[in-house]
């Protein structure tokens, strides 16, 4: 059973523990995840399956979607409610929704933000949050992250619902924080759930329950065919037995007997598939002299 299937994950688990789960219910050898989730949020997890977790690094998620609420007036050691509560704001909370969306916005576009001390980024080799929970919090140095939009929805103090379009590596832990740090009361996460991860979106996803129910082939539809999580990579119709052939030995493609390639930049990425719009092949046009060719990079033969 190879491709993708895409997981409503449920709060409370975390990401690899879903896909040990899958793994198990589907009878799978190979899985992986991609887009780590943490165990408070929900939504939108893709697992790939056998020979699909080797398409994971092509995978385009540049853009994700989320949907979450905050509590203004608390701060906690993990920017969520799963962590301990370091501050209470004294204060009456009195902001309008003009003075909240105005607090919003300044968190917009391209902007530095300091992933939180309780996560996965890497420090000397081992993640933050192995090292805060034996006391040794280290503050990471701030990244660039896009923050497309920052909308928020309904507001009844001290929460706020909200959606949040942004890059990869943002985190919405922190972009909460800074927020209730701009406003001057603190603020914590206390749910999100990712509804888009690049190609993968919530209306594609079963819950563990669902999948647990179904059978036979009725599991195998939630599968999305390896080509189709890469949407915006040219495809290229691969019906030629002899190309077949050289596609499965992992030896350059000539592009004189593809001519539709000649147009494409130097070191564009391209999925090579058959008539029936299976992956055969993941590969880079180079050009040399005259010749253009195209180099394997992945082969799924």
């Amino acid at each position: 059973m190879t491709g993708f299937i895409v997981i409503d994950k449920p709060g409370g688990m975390s990401s690899q523990q879903v896909v040990t789960r899958v793994k198990r219910l589907l009878g799978c050898r190979k899985a992986g995840h991609t887009g780590t989730l943490d165990p408070l949020a929900t939504g939108v997890l893709p697992v790939a399956l056998e020979r699909a977790t080797r398409v994971i690094p092509f995978l385009d998620e540049t853009v994700k979607v989320y949907r979450g609420e905050l509590q203004l007036g608390l701060e906690s050691d993990t920017y969520d409610r799963e962590g301990k509560i370091v501050r209470r704001f004294a204060g009456e909370l009195h902001f309008s929704r003009g003075q909240l969306e105005d607090a919003a916005a300044e968190f917009t576009g391209t902007i530095l933000q300091v992933p939180p001390v309780y996560s996965a980024v890497k420090h000397q080799g081992q993640p933050l949050y192995s090292l805060a929970r034996r006391g040794q919090q280290v503050v990471p140095p701030p990244r660039e992250v896009t923050v497309n939009a920052f909308v928020l929805r309904e507001i009844e103090l001290p929460k706020v619902t909200f959606e949040v379009t942004c890059s990869r590596g943002t985190y919405v832990r922190s972009l909460v924080h800074d927020l209730g740090r701009r406003l001057g009361c603190g603020a914590l996460l206390t749910g999100l759930q990712r509804r888009q991860s690049g190609p993968f979106r919530l209306a594609q996803a079963v819950s563990l329950g669902e999948l647990e129910r179904l059978e036979g082939a009725a599991r195998r539809r939630q599968l999305l065919p390896m080509a189709e999580v890469l949407p915006a990579m040219p495809a290229v119709m691969v019906v030629d037995g002899r190309q077949r052939e050289i596609i499965a030995t992992g030896s350059p493609l000539p592009g004189e007997d593809l001519p539709a390639v000649g147009r494409l930049p130097e070191g564009t990425l391209c999925k090579l598939v058959d008539d029936a719009g299976n992956l055969l092949a993941i590969a880079a046009l180079a050009r040399e002299e005259n010749r253009v060719q195209l180099r394997m990079k992945r082969v799924f033969l």
